[in-house]
């Protein structure tokens, strides 16, 4: 330990080819792993190393390879454990490739995004993950792909932009879960999103998400197959922002018309509508039932378990570096991509709907 109060020198190239008895061009082609060197050279320029605790200067090996062996992700929440179990996805299978990885997270900002993207490549990483805030304007992100950087897509698609997306079938499982939630009896059934849009929802405005679109368009298409008509005014977007999801769910469950059934978009929205929904003196689901986005362990430890829509969050960042990993270094996909589905799992907090019950009763 350096008790002197000096800074200990950083070792060098130059001292541990010195130590190898070696050229430092020599100990530069073993310590960075480019170029011709005999056994005997490199084994004696490691052994070196190991024994000065030499540390690399990534910046000019980078330099030297142009590889950082650094990948960055950008993504719009961290908070919300989907994108932690994503990025867990990320981080394991880089780590194991020898990649390190630079995490950013935007809040779902697009103007956070872009200087996001623009940080990662003044840092030269070797390729980009990136959860778009916004399916539309993605100019930015043309800009990366067009450069030729390596550029993989996570959990949402984007417009105009011909990458590999490594993203759920929302529109599909949506479908099947409001189709389940329709068969037990329920017509109001309500959706929330932190989604930020102008103004109140309608049906076939544009929104930023493809994810969050693709869910209400398998809705709809739910409800229009049952030759019902589909509860736009329980669509509620921008949660958490002018109006938290306690109030929303509140608001939700007042009056005639009330929600008889609510779908959280996540975890985090999950949370408040529980909260909300027992505030409020109502009992799941007796008085109402309720279904949420991904599935995380608390969901089966709550009175009465939830019913979930499950999505391998892990595996999809998992792949979408493999997929990215691949890119930088230049192979062909050796298999196709892992399929990601996306599985209702049905507990204890949906039941039949009041007026249903009401009904079969008389």
């Amino acid at each position: 330990m350096n008790t002197d109060g000096s800074r200990r020198r950083d070792v060098t190239v130059a001292d541990v080819a010195k130590a190898a008895k070696v050229s430092k061009a020599q100990a530069a082609r073993a310590l960075g792993n480019y170029g011709a060197v005999s056994d005997d050279v490199r084994e004696r320029v490691l052994a070196a190393a190991e024994e000065l605790d030499y540390r690399p200067n990534e910046l000019a090996r980078s330099m030297n390879t142009g590889r950082s062996n650094t990948i960055g992700v950008v993504v719009g929440d961290i908070e919300n454990p989907h994108f932690g179990l994503a990025t867990r996805g990320i981080t394991d299978t880089a780590k194991a490739s020898g990649y390190n990885v630079i995490l950013i997270n935007t809040d779902e900002e697009q103007a956070a995004e872009v200087d996001a993207v623009r940080v990662l490549l003044d840092k030269r990483v070797d390729g980009l993950i990136v959860a778009p805030a916004s399916s539309v304007e993605t100019a930015h992100l043309k800009q990366v792909s067009d450069s030729g950087r390596p550029l993989v897509l996570l959990d949402r698609a984007a417009e105009g932009l011909d990458v590999e997306t490594f993203a759920v079938d929302m529109s599909t499982i949506s479908y099947e879960s409001a189709k389940y939630l329709i068969e037990e009896g329920h017509r109001r059934i309500a959706f929330v999103s932190t989604i930020r849009a102008e103004g109140p929802y309608e049906a076939g405005m544009t929104l930023d998400s493809s994810q969050i679109s693709d869910r209400l368009d398998g809705i709809r298409r739910a409800f229009e197959e049952a030759g019902l008509t589909h509860p736009a005014d329980l669509v509620r977007l921008n949660a958490g922002g002018s109006a938290s999801v306690k109030e929303i769910t509140s608001e939700l469950l007042r009056g005639p018309e009330a929600a008889t059934a609510i779908i959280a978009s996540d975890g985090l929205i999950a949370l408040g509508v529980v909260e909300g929904i027992q505030e409020a003196g109502l009992s799941i689901p007796k008085d109402v039932s309720f279904l949420m986005y991904d599935d995380f362990a608390w969901t089966r430890l709550t009175t009465p378990p939830l019913t979930v829509i499950s999505q391998p969050a892990y595996d999809m960042g998992a792949a979408a570096a493999a997929a990215l990993i691949r890119r930088i270094e230049g192979r062909k996909a050796s298999a196709p991509s892992p399929e990601l589905v996306a599985r209702l799992v049905k507990r204890g907090s949906v039941g039949v709907a009041k007026s249903v019950d009401v009904m079969s009763q008389s």
